[in-house]
């Protein structure tokens, strides 16, 4: 990180010089000032890391250097020095933004111990500035790709909710996005800088969902030794994603309701009210409408998630983004800049994908591993999906043995390898790679005329 820079403001000139010459002996770079006054018109010029200043000095005093230090720079780091009788003032300055402060005389090993904590605190801050600009960029409208009709819907209808408290759930099949979709929303929201907290009500056993949720008081149930903190007050004024909403158990949806009516929760074993500040962003893979009609789901619930719902296309849907995606994926998974067979784009576009962009992703990913002479060919794509019909085609390959299996694939083959060359046997055996015999046999044995 570099030695720090340090502005030493005091009226005392021996004390000044002293405490100087112990920071330089330390290896700090150190520049000395009488008053807040003078110190204050050097920072634009040298740009320290970190002012210490006494409290009580002429012309300009320690407090309102500091005022002015945190309204113009905020990001130096500020240290306050006082006599014991003006603790008080340190105190309230330590509120106002100072970093620390030393009571007079203080011996400087001491100060040299908190230059060190704050050098390490400085690195953590950095650290996570850049760590959150990264997570902003990663979370961008550009992440959820694509420029169908579609998607650009879904994004107004998020540009209209993403700065309100306003509940949202997200509906879509499994793999359209939901939770990235969610990602967008939060760090592109106002609570952005605030908690983001994430629930997968699929995973969690019906046992310990209240607690996870609401949290609980030690000695609340067996095994409760400590109190712990559920996940709503975690996200207190952040935002919560209850992902697979649908999940939840049935006995604990109206405890889920109050929270959102009264923006309160109750830990597990307490009667104790505590009030939360939380944005709701639900997701379900499922018709929750449908729940209801099974007596699954509340109503009121579902009405009181329903606020604002935003539907996720499945990617069946708005197959004008799939060559847009295979080109993100292909540069996203590829050091170097992959061909891609218009055949590729071809079939992939007429494609189900029942696992939507995920499947997609995962196929991609797979696809690039396999290139040869930096190219993905048509040939590399999976059986099932360069044959979309062969599934319907064979209606017990789930439960058949494998000779079964092998039976209904080569009739499959046969046929429409036939189909292709209009009945031409030669042809045929050739789209095959087969010897004309071995065609003629295979058709004479399944009785394929």
């Amino acid at each position: 990180m570099g030695k720090l820079s340090i502005f030493v403001v005091d009226d005392i000139r021996i004390f000044r010089l002293t405490l100087s010459d112990e920071l330089r002996d330390a290896g700090y770079e150190v520049y000395e000032f009488a008053n807040g006054q003078a110190a204050l018109m050097q920072i634009p010029e040298i740009k320290p890391d970190v002012i210490i200043s006494d409290i009580k000095m002429p012309i300009m005093d320690g407090q309102e250097l500091l005022n002015r230090v945190k309204t113009q720079f905020e990001d130096i780091f500020f240290i306050l020095m006082t006599a014991h009788a003006s603790i008080d003032s340190a105190v309230k300055a330590m509120k106002e933004g100072a970093y620390d402060y030393l009571v007079k005389p203080f011996e400087t090993e001491h100060l040299l111990m908190m230059l060190e904590r704050l050098i390490e605190f400085k690195k953590l801050k950095t650290e996570n500035i850049a760590l959150k600009k990264n997570i902003f960029e990663k979370y961008n409208f550009s992440t959820f790709v694509g420029n169908s009709p579609e998607v650009k819907n879904v994004f107004k209808l998020v540009e209209k909710v993403m700065d309100s408290n306003t509940t949202i759930l997200i509906k879509g099949e499994t793999g359209t996005g939901k939770e990235l979709l969610t990602n967008v929303i939060h760090y592109n929201s106002n609570r952005k800088d605030k908690p983001f907290v994430k629930v997968s009500c699929a995973i969690l056993s019906k046992e310990i969902f209240e607690s996870e949720l609401f949290g609980h008081v030690k000695g609340a149930f067996t095994g409760a030794d400590e109190t712990k903190i559920g996940r709503f007050e975690l996200a207190d004024t952040g935002t919560l994603y209850l992902d697979d909403i649908d999940d939840i158990p049935l006995n604990l949806q109206v405890k889920l309701l109050r929270v959102l009516e009264e923006g309160e929760i109750e830990k597990l074993g307490s009667p104790k009210t505590i009030k939360v500040d939380v944005r709701i962003i639900a997701s379900t893979k499922v018709d929750l409408k449908e729940l209801v009609k099974q007596g699954k789901f509340r109503q009121d619930l579902y009405y009181r998630l329903n606020v604002y719902p935003i539907k996720l296309p499945p990617l069946r849907e708005r197959t004008g983004d799939v060559k847009v995606l295979i080109d993100y994926f292909a540069k996203k998974y590829s050091k170097n800049n992959l061909k891609i067979e218009p055949e590729v784009y071809k079939i992939l576009s007429s494609y189900e994908f029942p696992g939507n962009v995920r499947e997609l992703k995962n196929l991609i990913e797979r696809l690039v591993l396999l290139a040869e002479n930096n190219t993905i060919k048509a040939q590399t794509l999976p059986f099932e999906i360069r044959n979309p019909s062969v599934k319907d085609k064979l209606k017990f390959s789930e439960t058949a043995s494998l000779n079964e299996q092998i039976k209904e694939l080569e009739i499959y083959a046969i046929k429409n390898a036939l189909e292709k060359s209009d009945n031409n046997k030669s042809k045929a055996a050739e789209l095959l790679d087969l010897p004309l015999s071995t065609l003629r046999s295979k058709m004479e044995k399944y009785g394929i005329n």
